[in-house]
């Protein structure tokens, strides 16, 4: 972290020096650099590196590092697109706020991807770094994905390899499902609270969410027949296990009257699995797909949030016709997913430290919402919650008259990114929702955060 603030340091002051000279003048040596700014040679090449990526400067071997000329696109008139493009049906508001990075002063508890310090990153670079020495690394993979890999993910999820469709993370493959069940103008179920990259991605496709509302139990099955009977839907999306944004889990209870509402509808189940790995403390529940006798779950899972943002593999199980034509349009969407990164995924999740890996994610994910409720009723007593079983978000009611995206402008402000709830839901609410997620901020740093948001109150 030190090496990384130097780099910035660096950057900042020979792009600030750079701007103060003209096109083409040369910047000082490395040598003298490195002199003048107290910092080692590496760091000033990686400042270089940086300034060359964004355009500052170039270099020129043997001759040193130059200003750049600023590039000077001509104003174009591009009214015309507004015209041939007509509405936008692209709605991507919510899944751009939650990529956003905040500023560097800013304590992050808005994006939902494990910080450095959670990520296995030596694994993930050894993994990679063998993966590209397998002989077929880098030729074309099976359509369907590795069979290793494949096999891998069956067992997991108690499924059989052939059913095991290998795809480029969950949200690719979130995609490709919805886009395969219904055509546009359907109406799709989704449980709220819920993923705002799914009713984004609905919306997108022009699908139509329709909420059904969850409790600490997950989707509630009386207003789940009721949606199925008054909406004619054959789809419903849930995360029955650590459900974002409130870590719920679908109760024993509740599993089989919601398959039997969906089985009464002719509907199919899309189960969001993405969090089976970051439980807090007992093995979490398995999959819908093992209550699941006729094909009517669509399992999908992915690495990512248990490994690292990048590590953009996952998978999806079906069974019957419906699994042709997922294939089937998978491949047309992106052909295959890459082959080195699936030889990584599999050296990763294989290796001997991937089990030592959960288990210590597990345990950093429960301190650090710990740390969050405990901040909570000190500074906020104010909102209520309920402590999360698992995944990394705590869904934080917000008193009557507070607007949700009001106060997290102000929270930003005070140096804490958090997420307006109005994200997570598909119609009015009668109370405001924050969700404040620990994925990416240490322990010894949640109550400041939680203490910075109190001062926006």
């Amino acid at each position: 972290m030190q090496g990384d603030s130097s780099v910035a340091r660096v950057t900042t002051a020979l792009r600030e020096r750079a701007r103060a000279l003209p096109t083409g003048a040369k910047l000082p040596s490395s040598r003298t650099l490195v002199t003048e700014l107290g910092v080692g040679p590496v760091t000033v090449q990686r400042a270089v590196d940086r300034l060359v990526a964004d355009g500052t400067v170039v270099t020129r071997p043997g001759a040193g590092t130059f200003v750049a000329r600023p590039t000077a696109t001509a104003t174009a008139d591009t009214g015309w697109q507004q015209v041939a493009l007509g509405a936008s049906p692209v709605q991507a508001g919510g899944v751009v706020a939650a990529l956003s990075a905040p500023p560097e002063d800013v304590l992050d508890m808005a994006r939902g991807y494990l910080d450095v310090a959670l990520q296995p990153t030596s694994r993930l670079a050894g993994a990679s770094a063998r993966a590209a020495r397998r002989p077929q690394a880098w030729s074309v993979p099976p359509p369907a994905g590795l069979p290793e890999l494949r096999t891998w993910f069956a067992g997991q999820l108690g499924a059989d390899r052939e059913d095991v469709l290998v795809t480029p993370g969950g949200q690719g493959a979130l995609s490709t499902v919805l886009r395969s069940l219904v055509p546009a103008g359907s109406p799709v179920l989704v449980a709220v609270p819920g993923y705002p990259g799914v009713i984004s991605l609905l919306r997108s496709a022009g699908l139509v969410p329709v909420p059904v509302p969850s409790d600490a139990d997950g989707v509630r099955p009386d207003l789940l027949e009721r949606a199925f009977a008054t909406t004619g839907a054959r789809v419903l999306y849930l995360q029955p296990t650590y459900a974002n944004p409130d870590g719920s889990v679908l109760a024993a209870e509740r599993r089989r009257p919601v398959l039997e509402a969906a089985a009464a509808a002719g509907a199919f189940v899309v189960e969001d699995d993405y969090a089976r790995w970051l439980g807090h403390g007992p093995t979490p529940p398995p999959s819908l797909l093992r209550d699941d006798t006729d094909g009517r779950v669509i399992t999908v899972n992915s690495l990512t949030k248990a490994a690292a943002p990048s590590l953009r593999v996952g998978c999806v199980v079906a069974r019957g016709p419906v699994a042709q034509r997922i294939a089937a349009l998978r491949v047309v969407d992106d052909l295959f997913v890459s082959r080195p990164l699936q030889e990584t995924a599999l050296e990763l999740i294989t290796g001997a430290g991937w089990g030592a890996h959960l288990r210590a994610l597990s345990a950093a994910l429960a301190a650090r919402v710990d740390a969050a409720c405990a901040a909570l009723a000190r500074e906020l007593p104010e909102c209520s919650w309920a402590r999360p079983r698992g995944g990394f978000s705590l869904w934080v009611r917000l008193p009557r008259g507070v607007d949700d995206v009001d106060l997290a402008r102000r929270a930003l402000g005070e140096g804490v990114a958090v997420g307006p709830g109005r994200h997570y839901v598909v119609s009015e609410q009668d109370t405001a929702h924050l969700r404040l997620c620990v994925a990416g901020l240490p322990t010894a740093q949640v109550a400041e955060a939680v203490r910075r948001l109190a001062a926006a109150f």
